[in-house]
């Protein structure tokens, strides 16, 4: 498997007026591998990944730094090829099916329409086609709900309609943001199941968008916490779960109930994330923090942490060792740390 990124993302900044949504963001996907985006609503995971697809109005919204999907440039690229890379090289599975899939024409003729936009080929062939992608992510009787309107279909069954979508043109790059948000157990499970078995059939490079931890345990290779717009921590899925670096990464486990003989008492994390047009000086989450009389001065609250780390592995903190405050302080709240981890 190539190490080569498919998707670069490098000091992303995405504003609206005065208010960034996304600050200095990069990170990167080959082919082959899942990143999860992790982080509270309004973190800025959603906003990143339309500077992705190029889904942002400029007229509305400044941009700046790079997006490359396949060496391509996406920032500042024109329109039209916009329209070529989106569905072709890269798609977007959205958060709400019901919403994203228009009520008035049926299923199929939304998924032929999305193969005819890139390929010269009859309706028939077209057809064709969205019955076999449809089959291949589990609608039964595929052929028989071409015919059928959205509203036919329970919610899971909508949300593989849209994977469907989105893999139509076999693009190299997949963004799916919440795809598992209000579904029950079961059929997260097999959402999320079908998106690890078409990885590996494609070979695709996949963004995974969540607020949910038990999700990045079950498909990501690798994993990046955003907080306040900024990425926190990134790494290995198993090492961040298991020994995070950043107080913030901590509270999200905490969160977690766990099934245990003695389970223990969730932490919640204190207060609310900070409002976008008045952010706190300093670290962001200090406000939040259990720890910053740990510095020993006021840096948490007059200095922004530098994103540091070894190779893959970095986090934005002041505090000295956070790994032993983990072990020490946080590990024994969480039993061993591994229920995280598959």
């Amino acid at each position: 498997m190539t190490t080569t990124p498919y998707l670069a993302v490098r000091d992303l900044t995405v504003a609206f007026g005065d208010v960034r949504a996304v600050s200095d963001l990069s990170y990167a996907v080959p082919l082959g591998r899942t990143l999860a985006i992790v982080g509270e609503s309004g973190s800025g995971k959603s906003a990143a990944a339309l500077a992705v697809m190029g889904l942002h109005d400029p007229a509305t919204t400044r941009i700046t730094g790079s997006v490359t999907v396949g060496g391509a440039e996406v920032v500042g690229m024109a329109p039209a090829e916009l329209r070529a890379l989106r569905g072709s090289r890269a798609a977007m599975v959205f958060q709400d099916p019901q919403s994203a899939l228009h009520p008035y024409f049926t299923v199929g003729a939304q998924i032929a329409e999305a193969y005819r936009a890139h390929n010269a080929v009859s309706r028939r062939a077209a057809r064709a086609h969205a019955a076999d992608v449809l089959g291949r992510v589990g609608i039964p009787a595929a052929r028989r709900r071409l015919d059928d309107y959205p509203h036919q279909f329970s919610g899971g069954m909508r949300q593989r309609v849209m994977i469907a979508m989105a893999l139509v043109n076999d693009p190299k790059l997949l963004i799916a943001d919440e795809p598992t948000t209000a579904l029950d157990v079961t059929v997260q499970a097999q959402i999320l199941d079908l998106i690890a078995d078409l990885r590996r059939e494609f070979g695709s490079a996949v963004v995974v968008i969540t607020h949910d931890l038990g999700v990045v345990a079950e498909i990501a290779d690798d994993v990046l916490v955003m907080y306040a717009g900024r990425c926190v921590e990134r790494g290995p899925t198993r090492t961040v779960l298991g020994a995070p670096a950043h107080p913030y990464t901590w509270g999200l486990l905490e969160s977690i109930p766990v099934v245990a003989e003695k389970p223990a008492r969730l932490r919640p994390i204190p207060g609310s994330p900070p409002n976008p047009r008045t952010p706190p000086t300093g670290c962001a989450f200090h406000p939040r923090c259990r720890y910053p009389e740990r510095v020993g001065d006021t840096a948490c609250r007059d200095r922004m942490p530098e994103l540091t780390g070894d190779g893959d592995r970095l986090s934005r903190c002041h505090l000295p060792r956070p790994d032993q405050v983990f072990r020490a302080e946080v590990l024994p709240l969480l039993g061993t740390g591994d229920q995280h981890v598959r």
